[in-house]
């Protein structure tokens, strides 16, 4: 998210690093940015103190208490924006539906040209959110959570991957590629902030281990 010298043959070469430096990022995948911003490890971390621990209860919860894939504008839902969003080069139909493009997952570093390979993932799934306090919440209050284009909340990511990763929080799962796990964690905290949601002892200790290495 986050020389030059006096010497002319100095100049001319760390020049020529830059370019090479602009030229690696611009070919570098962009997809995994697409997710907004999430806040610093510091911020993350200030963030983690202040939240509950509570231990989970998951005793009443259904997915269908939380309406998502809601119209975000004209005839595109929330997964079809996410998947504009996220990928390069997409193409949609009338109906807001991908027709071509390239995604590149950022958990597991896989690149799709379908977009029936990819899952929108809830970065702190529904499951987990009514674990962490939303089943106190309005049903208005749940469908933002569902729907939050704002926070780094959904991303696109491998299909099956999503899957495997079900509704685990940091203590048990973790995207297999570590380089986007400081980015994954910091997004993590930012969201239960916001959303005011607890996090259990063994998430806790998780989120406080990686975001000690960010």
């Amino acid at each position: 998210m986050r020389r030059f010298y006096a010497r002319r043959r100095v100049s001319i070469l760390a020049a020529l690093s830059g370019l090479i430096a602009s030229a690696a990022l611009f070919n570098a995948p962009t997809a995994s940015a697409a997710l907004p911003t999430p806040v610093s490890a510091a911020t993350a971390r200030s963030y983690l103190a202040t939240l509950t621990v509570a231990t989970e209860d998951r005793t009443g919860y259904n997915r269908d208490l939380f309406n998502h894939w809601i119209t975000i504008s004209g005839t595109c839902n929330t997964r079809e924006t996410v998947l504009k969003r996220d990928g390069t080069n997409v193409v949609t139909d009338s109906a807001c539906a991908s027709t071509s493009g390239s995604w590149y997952s950022p958990y597991d570093g896989a690149t799709w040209t379908l977009a029936s390979d990819l899952d929108i993932d809830h970065l702190v799934p529904l499951a987990e959110a009514w674990d962490s306090g939303a089943d106190g919440w309005s049903s208005a209050t749940r469908q933002a959570f569902a729907n939050d284009l704002t926070r780094p909340q959904l991303i696109a990511v491998t299909d099956n991957v999503n899957q495997s990763k079900g509704d685990q929080d940091p203590a048990t799962w973790m995207p297999s590629r570590t380089a986007y796990r400081c980015t994954y964690v910091r997004a993590w905290v930012q969201v239960k902030y916001y959303y005011d949601l607890s996090v259990d002892s063994a998430e806790k200790s998780a989120l406080t281990s990686y975001l000690a290495s960010c």
